[in-house]
């Protein structure tokens, strides 16, 4: 999905408008990760693109997607530009310093 989504149409009002983006957006993904998975692939990651326009558009993180499209509606911006394309995702063990991996050793070893 490349498109600039506009925040401010006339005759609508602009929370009804900020919701319908927000859920033409989950859709997609939604939509996206429905798609069979090819051979040897666990599971369907995105690159993303965010910006103001597509010229100023800088890559992000999935997870903040929402959080930056409500930044700018706060600020008052009339549109936005949104960039998902959809890649093969490979799941990696967690290096044993990080405080999710030592968590996960410690539940297995309690469980009888």
């Amino acid at each position: 999905m490349k498109k600039t989504f506009k925040l401010t149409i006339e005759g609508k009002n602009r929370d009804r408008v900020l919701d319908a983006v927000k859920h033409e957006i989950r859709k997609y993904v939604k939509r996206q990760r429905r798609v069979p998975l090819p051979e040897g692939v666990d599971y369907w990651d995105f690159d993303c693109r965010f910006g103001s326009s597509e010229d100023k558009a800088e890559v992000v993180h999935f997870a903040t997607i929402m959080a930056l499209v409500d930044a700018v509606a706060k600020e008052g911006g009339d549109a936005f530009y949104l960039e998902l394309l959809a890649k093969a995702g490979h799941r990696q063990a967690r290096p044993a310093g990080e405080p999710g991996a030592a968590q996960h050793e410690s539940d297995e070893q309690d469980a009888p």
